[in-house]
């Protein structure tokens, strides 16, 4: 194997044990009570490794912010002949994984999303870091949503159009992390009724009537 393969193997393997240290941590501890110097070494690192692979303690609960939204684009980008703009934007929400998604494909990431809703009703420096990721990202998808339906979709209409399905998803999985089922360990169950849950807020907007062109 390639040195620069096993460089990226020894990354991951450090990164993915930050993350299972910090959930550990957290889920037991507390996030407020879990300091920096823990998770590393819990994870059988130094805190200057920490830093290498997250820039704070609220970012281990965002751990694939932009991977999502490059997803979300692509999904865009590869919209099918046809396609209304509703139909794209939910293919790109479920391929940006924060809606069930790809990205949920063991028991790590279900838990990082149920710490991520649990800590946010609590502590405002989450709270804003999730307001924040949630704003950019919608705004990304809706440029490109725009982009890809000039015809049909102006910038306004575009954003209004993100953020009433985002909102819609977002208001319902809050409700769902607020449930018991948000902090069973089975990340399977979890991840299970994720999907469900998105499944059926999403399904009125599949419905939907055609949007009209702009103008």
């Amino acid at each position: 194997m390639p040195p620069s393969a096993l460089r990226d193997r020894k990354r991951d393997r450090t990164r993915r044990a930050l993350l299972e240290a910090a959930a550990e941590l957290f889920e037991t501890r507390g996030y407020e009570e879990t300091t920096v110097a823990d998770i590393a070494a819990a994870a059988d690192v130094g805190t200057r490794t920490f830093f290498n692979y997250f820039a704070s303690k609220e970012e281990l609960l965002f751990p694939e912010s932009d991977e999502r939204v490059r997803d979300a684009v692509a999904a865009i980008a590869g919209r099918r002949p046809g396609e209304r703009p509703v139909e794209v934007l939910l293919r790109a929400l479920r391929a940006a994984g924060d809606n069930p998604g790809e990205h949920l494909i063991d028991d790590l990431s279900p838990r990082i999303a149920a710490l991520r809703a649990e800590v946010s009703r609590t502590v405002p420096a989450v709270s804003g870091r999730a307001a924040y990721a949630q704003l950019i990202a919608q705004r990304e998808i809706a440029r490109q949503l725009h982009v890809a339906f000039a015809a049909e979709l102006d910038e306004i209409g575009a954003a209004a159009l993100v953020g009433a399905v985002v909102g819609a998803v977002s208001g319902a999985l809050t409700v769902l992390f607020q449930q018991p089922v948000a902090g069973a360990e089975d990340g399977e169950r979890l991840h299970r009724s994720i999907y469900e849950t998105t499944s059926r807020v999403l399904q009125p907007w599949l419905a939907s009537p055609r949007i009209e062109p702009v103008g």
